[in-house]
């Protein structure tokens, strides 16, 4: 085989194997990253809710958990992953849908080290992260990762 069909053929190869990555990977819900804090807060623990109050104002934190979403004006899985986490917040009582534009706030972006959009956050009623996916989610996967309540407690 001459040389061409070789870089051909490994092009192909890697390209494959991005794009299974992706599907794998995108919308997946995984465990925290640790927020960047300015060193002048002495807060031991950091809340994400914070974070998003001081760059947003007051804004209600669900009860349960909030889904916090962030977008931008030409993604067209974040209109998807917006209807999806919105049908979640009417359906699962306790929990907020807050989508917020990436582009208009980029300093909570860095904040939070959002790095492409959708990225979904859920919030618990504490105000901690406790999951986040980037790219677009599933419901089953938005609701798996919604924590329970002991409605016995």
């Amino acid at each position: 085989m001459s040389t061409g069909a070789w870089i051909a053929v490994i092009a192909v190869a890697v390209a494959l194997a991005f794009g299974l990555f992706r599907m794998l990977s995108d919308g997946r819900f995984r465990g925290t990253k640790e927020l960047h804090v300015p060193h002048e807060v002495h807060s031991p623990e950091p809340h994400a809710w914070d974070a998003v109050i001081d760059a947003l104002g007051e804004t209600e934190l669900g009860t349960r958990a909030t889904l916090v979403q962030f977008s931008s004006a030409f993604c067209a899985p974040c209109r998807a992953t917006r209807r999806i986490l919105s049908e979640v917040a009417e359906v699962v009582p306790g929990v907020v849908h807050l989508e917020i534009d990436a582009e208009h706030h980029l300093a909570l972006v860095r904040r939070l080290d959002i790095l492409r959009t959708p990225t979904t956050l859920v919030i618990d009623g504490g105000g901690y992260e406790i999951a986040r996916a980037s790219g677009a989610p599933r419901k089953e996967q938005v609701l798996s990762a919604i924590p329970t309540v002991d409605l016995e407690a």
